[in-house]
């Protein structure tokens, strides 16, 4: 068998996530870690009124990802490849030693503060499921006439994210359905994500990972913007510090981790939607995630995989 950990992305938090994770000692030295480096209580980061702020909720999924895996780690469960999703980037890179957790949790910080001050209010992102690209892009081209909007997440082969201003975000829903579409809603994100917005936040965020060591990975990573394996240091750079102004090509890195032989999703929590992605894609592997996981679960699963 060959495992793939995914870090979700914004969007996936749920009230509480944090007081979910499972009990084990890495855990509770990761919420201990991270409470001492921030100089902040990290579970208070997962109430109804935290996650309205972007810098909460990165923290918390970054936090998530790396408390997770170190206790999968612990338990002997250790993947051959990571990917994740926007910000899950940062909880792929620490997990894969690329970079140090300190670190990570400092520009997470910056990199949700610089998205907020970049674009403060009357943006977001929607999902749109169940068009073609092709009909998605003609609905970002029209809805885009009256408001920046752009193509953000190519998530499979019918799953897309659209990041813009709210008017043409309402404009695009409305087309979508009429369109056809299964679904067409607003994703809980008040940044648009993914897209030349963000380009002045990479640039700042940039300069930050720039003074911060970061190395190549004992761990295969895929990174975002381009679906291909970071092997060097530059490269995992590159992708920490850029991915938030660039379209990410989740469903074209899921099948690069397919073709490098991973025959095992298992994903770190919160939320289930890069599970339900990785299933639909390729249903005759094993996808699981960690939100209805037991460690002891987790464990036997990978044993499982690993006999077929």
């Amino acid at each position: 068998m060959s495992l793939a950990f995914l870090f979700p992305g914004q969007g996936a938090q749920s009230p509480g996530f944090l007081h979910r994770l499972p009990e084990h000692l890495a855990v509770a030295a990761t919420l201990a870690e991270a409470t001492a480096v921030l100089e902040r209580e990290v579970l208070e980061l997962d109430g109804d009124a935290a996650l309205q702020s972007t810098v909460a909720v990165q923290l918390g999924l970054l936090v998530a990802g790396v408390a997770t895996a170190r206790a999968l780690a612990a338990e002997g469960v250790v993947p051959a490849m990571v990917a994740g999703l926007s910000v899950g980037s940062f909880a792929a890179a620490v997990t894969a030693g690329a970079i140090g957790f300190a670190d990570a949790l400092h520009l997470v910080d910056c990199r949700a503060r610089l998205m907020e001050q970049a674009c403060p209010a009357g943006f977001g992102m929607v999902a749109v499921t169940g068009l073609p690209q092709r009909r998605v892009e003609a609905i970002v081209a029209e809805a885009g006439k009256i408001a920046p909007l752009y193509l953000a997440n190519l998530n499979g082969p019918a799953e897309f994210v659209l990041s813009g201003a709210d008017a043409a975000l309402d404009r695009a829903i409305e087309a979508a359905q009429q369109a056809g579409a299964r679904r067409a809603e607003r994703l809980a994100v008040a940044v648009p994500s993914h897209c030349p917005l963000m380009d002045g936040a990479a640039a700042d965020l940039t300069a930050a990972v720039e003074s911060v060591p970061v190395t190549a990975p004992r761990i295969a990573i895929v990174g975002n913007r381009r679906a291909r394996m970071l092997r060097d240091g530059a490269a995992v750079r590159e992708e920490l510090a850029t991915n938030l102004a660039h379209p990410v090509r989740w469903s074209d890195s899921v099948t690069l981790m397919a073709e490098h032989g991973a025959t095992a999703f298992l994903e770190m929590p919160p939320g289930t939607v890069l599970t339900r992605l990785a299933a639909a894609e390729f249903p005759d592997l094993d996808s699981r995630c960690m939100e209805g996981l037991s460690l002891p679960g987790a464990v036997v699963f990978t044993a499982r995989a690993g006999e077929r």
